[in-house]
């Protein structure tokens, strides 16, 4: 007999975060002890995670839970879970489009849904925030492919497609784009005085500012900002006021609203960015970030308006530290954004179980 229990997971890369997946009848329903259970199978709160399978960064502290959905016209329900890992949080208030790419091979692999040719699309709620969308993936003969020709900058190597069309972003978690009602706000802020910024949120709450304001340009590399510590202390500011006035309260404890640079773009993109979430630069950026942004620089009177060269009818292509994040946005004839879709990867790492003491989660008590 031993003293630690299984439990069966999946470890899946989607797009470029990776983490745990499980099916819902796998982990607790109570959740103060799934959260318990979660923790301690990623290894925090530890800065390295020594005791567990995370990866040490908010970018593979995150885990996906899954379940084959009973609402009319929905296939999948998808929570995603932002764990830290050198904090207790554990966040299930945020949507993440990297991890949502893992959703349908995860479902595939654990037989929660039947494949087609020669692809699968399933439309998939995330319950975080009640954003919803429909993905395809590659199952030639009816089985789940993982090669393919598609790269995306921040993964090594390319892989097969998958296409994320996302039908319902829009205030996903503030009620409304532009939470404050402004397509942007002045804030007051220490060492820097009055700052212009936007607040948005189309699937990601997000605070956009030109680095320029900051003394900054959004070209430093990745390194350099998390080494600028008054740059941090600045941002936190910012991000702490902001959080208040796009409803969202106190937002000390929370990974949201997400920080991002903007300057003119360098590498034939349509922008230039640096995101920090919140506390740490990305060494990439979020699907969702990416849409967020993608809809403020196509809003006229947004800080990113005039510092983007967007073209309707277009991609638009979002620069980042490891390359650029392309996003497909549809406009009605008012020029307000109402569809997004990307292409993202994903690949099953690997399954088995992942092992907790029995003192946190006793299956039979």
């Amino acid at each position: 007999m031993s003293s630690q229990i299984p439990i069966p997971c999946m470890l899946m890369r989607g797009g470029t975060s990776k983490g745990p997946f499980f099916t819902f009848q796998d982990l607790p329903e109570d959740i103060e002890t799934r959260d318990k259970v979660l923790l301690a199978l990623m290894g925090s709160p530890d800065k390295r995670q020594i005791d567990g399978i995370g990866g040490a960064t908010p970018l593979t502290s995150k885990a996906g839970i899954v379940r084959k959905s009973h609402k009319p016209g929905i296939e999948l329900e998808f929570l995603f879970v932002q764990l830290q890992p050198d904090s207790t949080s554990v966040n299930t208030n945020v949507n993440c489009g990297n991890m949502l790419a893992a959703v349908v091979p995860f479902a595939l692999e654990r037989g929660l849904i039947t494949a087609q040719h020669p692809t699968t699309t399933a439309r998939v709620l995330t319950l975080n925030t009640g954003v919803i969308a429909d993905i395809t993936v590659q199952t030639p003969n009816g089985e789940i492919h993982y090669d393919g020709d598609t790269k995306i900058d921040g993964v090594p190597h390319s892989h097969a497609p998958i296409q994320i069309r996302f039908l319902d972003t829009e205030g996903s978690t503030c009620g409304q784009l532009f939470p404050t009602g402004n397509t942007y706000d002045e804030f007051d802020i220490p060492k820097i005085g009055k700052l212009n910024v936007t607040c948005i949120d189309n699937g990601m709450p997000m605070v956009l500012i030109s680095a320029q304001d900051l003394n900054r340009t959004a070209y430093e590399s990745v390194s350099q900002l998390n080494q600028d510590h008054e740059l941090k202390e600045i941002l936190e500011n910012l991000r702490l006021q902001a959080g208040y006035k796009m409803q969202l309260g106190d937002v000390s404890d929370k990974s949201y609203p997400k920080m991002c640079l903007l300057n003119q773009p360098i590498q034939n993109g349509h922008i230039h960015t640096r995101c920090f979430i919140p506390h740490i630069c990305h060494e990439a950026i979020g699907v969702l970030a990416a849409v967020t942004i993608a809809t403020a620089c196509a809003m006229k009177g947004t800080v990113a308006y005039d510092l983007s060269r967007f073209e309707p009818d277009r991609p638009f292509s979002v620069e980042h530290p490891s390359g650029e994040f392309s996003v497909s946005l549809t406009c009605d004839q008012q020029g307000k954004v109402t569809h997004a879709a990307l292409l993202r990867t994903a690949r099953l790492l690997m399954r088995g179980d992942v092992m907790i003491a029995k003192s946190i989660w006793s299956k039979g008590e």
